[in-house]
């Protein structure tokens, strides 16, 4: 039975324990026969997405201090290690350590933060949606090790692969039906079992390219983890950790060890989790939290290797059960020595790499940021940054393909561009996926649809400065099955170059591969026709950064909302 949850300051046994274990002795003599739980502690992190180095802006700082690089998290991981039983340490992750990542880990295939996350002692992760993101091969391939079957081994030394094993529980092969990669390990530490249970987020297919996931299908988090919690309590395991690639938010309000008006996916499968599991190490919303959850500690540790989430389990000798857990997200640092080791293999894939990633590509006139705008109540907006891409997609195809506005996806976009020079590596950052952009026919009325699919999925598509329409908060909202009922997008608002659509006339639109494969859940972009093929995305984007230098951040006036334009 699942005992979790309790902070630090709440040591000892709970009425629910002695209910558990019998009644407290009540002698020296008893309490002395009575074996002495079994002190384990977990560090855990999430979300590393390749950030060999720092993170720059403000994602490479939370609670207020600068953190992250591999340098310092290995020496917190190191000191963390030191201050418990080294022994009784095991060091987990919940997904996307790798994918999305910096151009430092992206140009070899992520190979070196394999390598580092190796260095630094970790033993168990489950997949994220990004470790898909290559495709199922190339995720073996990254457990297994071996060189890349068209780049080889690019910095001229072979890849052992990773030395900690990856599980994905609710990843199936089609196919066979069996699971991709294990679904669970079993750890002893002083004799009694600990099991993890590794899982992405359901929707991975969802989020992720068509390539990505052939051949897989993926299932419910909750059913899964109940599933193969049976099974390891078959085989005696008692205590179990789930390591999972899905999460929530809570409220702005909320520090890195708080769990303020918790809200998201992670709420309902804690709750419909079976009670022998005991841990939730969740990700993917890149949130900091620590929280009790239906009787269970559910944590995240932000993202890009900022926190450690440091975890403390009793676990009854005799019975295997944990007996109460424990969570202290740590921030990671700078203040510490760097790890030699981290240091040298960065400076190793920094001389492979060689020029490349410090040529200017274009100069910015002010910081240029992703963040979103608030658009009634939601940050469901523009942004300043996605507007640029936007802006360089359409760009890249307006005479080549004859297309007359560009859509980029939120997901997409994931660094912030700093005032002034702008460097290869830099723009890499932002745009990391090397998708190829598609230009294709769509219907006025096929637009509208997909703009009234932003308020299904939650997902606002960053337009291009064509383009330009008015939302009605009182509008309804469409469903997963017909968004297009939807009324949010005022009808008649929709222009492109200033002038109205037609919902009958035809428009060539760009987007990437991506989203045109229905990604985000866009489905609606899959019903346009005459697809081309152009460039890759990043390839645009620094051609427009040259082209337009000095750039400036576009003005937000392409979504204005009714208290803005009233009706006529």
């Amino acid at each position: 039975m699942s005992m979790t949850g309790m902070r630090r300051a709440a040591v000892g046994l709970t009425a629910l324990a002695v209910a558990a274990f019998g009644a407290v002795a009540t002698s020296p003599e008893q309490a002395d026969a009575r074996p002495k739980p079994v002190d384990v502690t977990l560090l855990a992190l999430n979300d590393l997405h390749g950030n060999l180095e720092p993170p720059s802006g403000s994602s490479g700082t939370i609670a207020g201090q600068a953190a992250g690089g591999v340098e310092y998290l290995a020496t917190h991981l190191a000191e963390l290690r030191a201050a418990a039983k080294k022994k009784n340490t095991i060091t987990v992750a919940a997904g996307d350590l790798i994918g999305a990542s910096p151009l430092l880990s992206a140009a070899f295939h992520d190979e070196p933060t394999i390598e580092a996350l190796n260095m630094a002692g970790l033993d168990y992760a489950s997949v994220g949606n990004h470790e898909f993101d290559e495709g199922a091969a190339e995720l073996l391939r990254i457990q297994n090790g071996g060189c890349h079957p068209v780049d080889g081994c690019a910095d001229g030394t072979p890849f052992r692969g990773a030395d900690f094993r990856y599980l994905s529980a609710n990843a199936f092969k089609t196919a066979t039906g069996k699971p991709l990669l294990a679904p669970y390990a079993i750890h002893k530490v002083q004799g009694v079992k600990v099991g993890f249970i590794g899982m992405t987020l359901e929707g991975t297919p969802q989020i992720v390219s068509q390539q990505g996931v052939a051949g897989l299908t993926f299932a419910d988090e909750a059913d899964t983890a109940n599933r193969y919690a049976r099974e390891l309590r078959r085989k005696g395991v008692q205590a179990i950790v789930v390591l999972l690639h899905e999460g929530g938010t809570q409220a702005a309000t909320g520090g890195i060890n708080d769990c303020v008006g918790m809200t998201g996916p992670i709420v309902d499968i804690a709750n419909r989790m079976d009670p022998s599991i005991d841990v939730v190490v969740s990700g993917h919303t890149h949130q900091a939290y620590n929280c009790d959850i239906n009787g269970k500690l559910v944590t995240s540790a932000s993202s890009f290797g900022r926190l450690v989430t440091d975890i403390d389990l009793k676990i009854d000798r005799r019975s295997g059960d944990v007996i109460s857990a424990a969570a202290n997200n740590v921030v990671v640092t700078r203040d510490v020595a760097k790890d030699p080791r981290q240091t040298a293999l960065i400076d190793r894939y920094k001389t492979v790499l060689g020029p490349v990633a410090g040529r200017q590509v274009g100069v910015t006139s002010q910081a240029i940021t992703r963040s979103q705008e608030t658009l009634f109540g939601t940050s469901l907006g523009e942004s300043p940054l996605g507007n640029l891409i936007a802006d360089a997609q359409l760009a890249a195809t307006d005479d080549e393909e004859g297309a007359v506005a560009a859509f980029m996806n939120p997901g997409g976009v994931r660094a912030d561009l700093d005032a002034g020079p702008v460097t290869y590596e830099e723009a890499f950052t932002v745009q990391p996926f090397a998708n190829n952009l598609v230009t294709l026919d769509l219907t006025g009325a096929q637009l509208y649809c997909v703009l009234e699919q932003q308020f299904v999925t939650n997902r606002t598509l960053y337009p291009s400065a064509t383009v330009g329409y008015v939302v009605d908060p009182n509008g309804t909202t469409g469903t997963v099955a017909d968004p297009c009922a939807g009324t949010r997008v005022v009808r008649g608002s929709l222009t492109l170059g200033g002038t109205a659509v037609d919902t009958t006339a035809t428009y060539r639109v760009t987007v990437n591969n991506f989203l045109a494969g229905g990604g985000d859940g866009f489905s609606a972009l899959t019903g346009g026709t005459n697809q081309v093929t152009g460039q890759i995305d990043l390839d645009a984007f620094v051609a427009y950064l040259t082209a337009q230098s000095p750039v400036s951040a576009p003005t937000l006036d392409r979504i204005r909302t009714t208290a803005e334009v009233p009706a006529a």
